[in-house]
């Protein structure tokens, strides 16, 4: 018997290419192109990919890279530093006039006083502009390590750019001053104060702007006790071992506390003034070393004050050689390098 042939397919003939191929091609469509809503779903749950992620990355992330390549440099870093020791310079001469305050002489014992003093001395010019460029570098150094900052946790990473930005707005400051004088302005410390005092008790709801910025100079007094009591400085600071490293942290902690007394009492007048509505209560670091010394044992206070401010600008001195300058400079942490770490 011969072999039975097979029957034809049903429709007769053969099939036709689109149809032979129509499985293969249906299963590269299932292949290649995703679902719109699984890419959607994916790039909300998974943040750093999908179009939420790099793309939406990619432009800050070569700023804050330029930013960090910036900081890298020594001449950047060594200008940062240089700018502890103009803070501590002027400190240092603030605690002066505060000590010949205490002793019953008199003088402009703010940062405004301290800068004309260094005018009036020979080439007290050069060095006015020198320690101008020096506050304004290491405030530019704090403003950048605000906005590259990051910490092991959301909140530690605000806390800390919030530190650094409250920094920088006060190296700016100061820096700002120094200039204001080095271009011929002489401002008083006091009359300053109470200018400005008057000037934002006059706008709507003047005096609970005022008597908010009195008691943030208030809570900055108190950070700067806790800081000193509690040795927080370290944090900042590579200490090294021995006597030099005991006499730092004791420069330390009576600075930071004197410091935060003075900014108390200032923060105090400032809601004083804002609760009197009146601007003459108000007053910066004069002010405050006057009302200290007219308490009982008023000038034993004060003396401890323009002490304390000299052992401050001291470790600010010190700060320039010990500081740690690696906060901002290196890049954060992957979210998957950071989930393996945990």
């Amino acid at each position: 018997m011969s072999a039975r042939r097979p029957l034809p397919p049903t429709g007769g003939g053969r099939r036709s290419a689109s149809e032979a191929d129509t499985p293969v091609t249906d299963a590269v469509s299932r292949r290649s192109v995703p679902d719109l809503r699984t890419t959607a779903v994916d790039a909300v749950k998974r943040p750093g990919r999908g179009w939420g992620g790099p793309y939406r990355r990619g432009m800050d992330t070569s700023a804050t890279d330029a930013l960090r390549e910036a900081r890298a440099q020594p001449v950047a870093r060594r200008i940062a530093r240089a700018g502890y020791a103009a803070d501590g310079i002027v400190h240092a001469l603030m605690g002066a006039v505060v000590i010949a305050v205490a002793v019953g002489g008199g003088g402009d014992s703010g940062h405004s006083g301290a800068f004309r003093a260094i005018g009036q001395v020979p080439l007290g010019f050069v060095l006015l502009w020198v320690l101008t460029g020096c506050l304004l570098a290491l405030g530019l150094w704090h403003g950048t390590s605000a906005v590259l900052v990051h910490g092991p946790r959301r909140r530690t990473t605000w806390g800390m750019r919030l530190s650094e930005a409250g920094q920088a707005v006060a190296f700016l400051a100061v820096g700002g001053l120094a200039a204001a004088i080095a271009l011929g302005a002489r401002p008083q410390g006091e009359r300053t104060a109470q200018d400005a005092s008057r000037g934002i008790l006059s706008l709507p709801g003047g005096p609970w702007l005022l008597g908010a910025i009195g008691l943030g100079v208030g809570i900055a007094g108190i950070a700067f006790v806790a800081i000193g009591v509690r040795r927080g400085f370290r944090k900042v600071m590579t200490i090294p071992d021995g006597a030099i490293g005991r006499t730092i942290t004791a420069l330390g902690i009576v600075g930071y506390t004197a410091k935060g007394v003075a900014l108390g009492v200032v923060g105090t007048l400032l809601v004083v003034a804002a609760v009197k509505l009146d601007p003459g209560e108000a007053g910066g670091l004069d002010g405050a070393v006057h009302a200290l010394r007219a308490m009982p044992a008023g000038p034993y206070l004060v003396g401890l004050v323009g002490a304390g401010l000299v052992a401050y600008g001291v470790f600010c001195g010190a700060r320039t050689r010990y500081a740690r300058m690696e906060r901002g400079t290196a890049a954060p942490p992957s979210r998957r390098s950071a989930a393996v770490t945990a």
